[in-house]
């Protein structure tokens, strides 16, 4: 099994960065139930992790259309500069032009919380995982915002579904770790 899975891999990495990624991805890509078999398996070291992650979060990203590749760039851009209203504004774009790419949704989730604005960011996380139900990215983003709510069982319970789909996510394990402790504290 280890090495199918360590030639699986190796394959994938050389396939991502040959550049031979299809232009039409998203969460329905037909590649990505391999790669979810082999990354619940749980059986990767965490280099062995990292090109797989790598090629799951590309394929999420590429719509295949060339207006909704350029908003996602730039979406991503303006999130990354701190343009949190200008991130929105583009990713609200992205979300009408391409309503079926859990990716969109996840990204302007992401900014909302970044804005502090939990409700909308936890409205787009459910809209994220009803297209993309093993997305942990989204999963481990509402277990922060219920962390920020002072949720702590819900946290609780994101984190631990995000962990089960991906088990290579040390912050998400210390944040696990952090909130049992706290509820297990307040029993006593």
């Amino acid at each position: 099994m280890r090495t199918r899975i360590n030639t699986f891999v190796a394959a994938l990495f050389a396939f991502v960065l040959a550049g031979t990624v299809q232009a039409a991805a998203d969460q329905s890509d037909p590649r990505l139930d391999s790669m979810f078999e082999i990354l619940e398996s749980d059986t990767l070291a965490p280099s062995e992790a990292g090109p797989l992650l790598g090629a799951i979060w590309r394929i999420w990203t590429e719509t295949g259309d060339v207006r909704g590749d350029t908003l996602m760039r730039d979406g991503t851009n303006a999130m990354n500069s701190q343009d949190f209203d200008g991130a929105i504004t583009i990713f609200t774009a992205l979300t009408e032009h391409l309503p079926n790419v859990a990716e969109g949704w996840n990204k302007r989730a992401t900014v909302y919380y970044l804005a502090n604005r939990f409700e909308e960011s936890i409205a787009d996380v459910e809209k994220t995982l009803a297209l993309e139900p093993r997305h942990f990215g989204a999963l481990s983003g509402l277990g922060l915002i219920y962390m920020q709510l002072d949720e702590t069982r819900a946290a609780v319970k994101a984190f631990e579904k995000a962990l089960e789909i991906n088990p290579y996510m040390p912050f998400v394990e210390i944040h696990l770790r952090q909130l049992r402790e706290k509820l297990e504290e307040e029993r006593i």
